[in-house]
């Protein structure tokens, strides 16, 4: 199947969210930093506390709700390869681990091809990838969300970041883990910060951002 029928089989707001992307880039300043992933970089808002914290950088962010590492493996072109990045953070993966019929290894190797493939399109680029947040299953009050984090549990988490790690070892990409600020004292995501026991809030987020300033380019 080829890239373009793949796009055309993506949930209707997942194919409106790239159309906008790909009007945007039209737009975009290439050299720059780019975000790129699921919900958990869609709703980071970078752009605003980089504003916040006074930072000198120009951001784009290119995630995408409910995402999956072979839906965006079908749509590099427009999340990354358009937008010609000298910086990329990636945080992709997590709606890989949901449900019965999850399997890691299946998971590092579209992420290997991921990050072969930006490699091949852009050799010079510093490429961070981003170890996954930690969940907090007791703070999930919605019945579809308790059900996702049945399946995303920590321990599932911290086995991939495992594999992320040595795979990022394995292909010459930084691994960076920013969680120390969100974590609680169980290996939970902190639940002040949580919305649903998985996305979280501004101040989580910037919790995250002030992690991530020392990867960030040295200006």
């Amino acid at each position: 199947m080829c890239d373009e029928t793949r796009k055309d089989q993506l949930a209707p707001e997942k194919r409106e969210k790239l159309e906008r992307y790909r009007r945007l880039n039209a737009f975009a300043r290439p050299h720059q930093i780019l975000f790129a992933g699921s919900s958990l970089m869609e709703q980071f808002p970078v752009n605003e506390l980089i504003q916040d914290l006074q930072l000198p950088y120009t951001v784009y962010n290119r995630g995408i709700g409910g995402y999956t590492t072979q839906e965006f493996l079908d749509s590099m072109d427009i999340c990354v390869y358009d937008l010609q990045p000298d910086y990329i953070y990636l945080n992709i993966g997590t709606n890989d681990m949901n449900g019965q019929l999850y399997s890691e290894s299946g998971l590092i190797g579209r992420y290997r091809t991921i990050i072969e493939g930006i490699y091949s399109h852009l050799p010079d680029v510093n490429l961070y990838l981003m170890a996954y947040y930690p969940v907090n299953p007791s703070a999930a009050q919605d019945p579809g969300m308790r059900e996702v984090l049945k399946w995303r549990t920590n321990d599932r988490i911290r086995s991939a970041n495992a594999a992320v790690e040595k795979l990022a070892a394995e292909t010459g990409a930084s691994f960076i883990d920013l969680n120390g600020s969100i974590t609680d004292t169980e290996g939970d995501l902190k639940a002040e910060y949580t919305i649903d026991g998985m996305h979280m809030y501004a101040d989580g987020y910037m919790q995250v951002m002030k992690a991530l300033i020392p990867y960030l380019p040295q200006c």
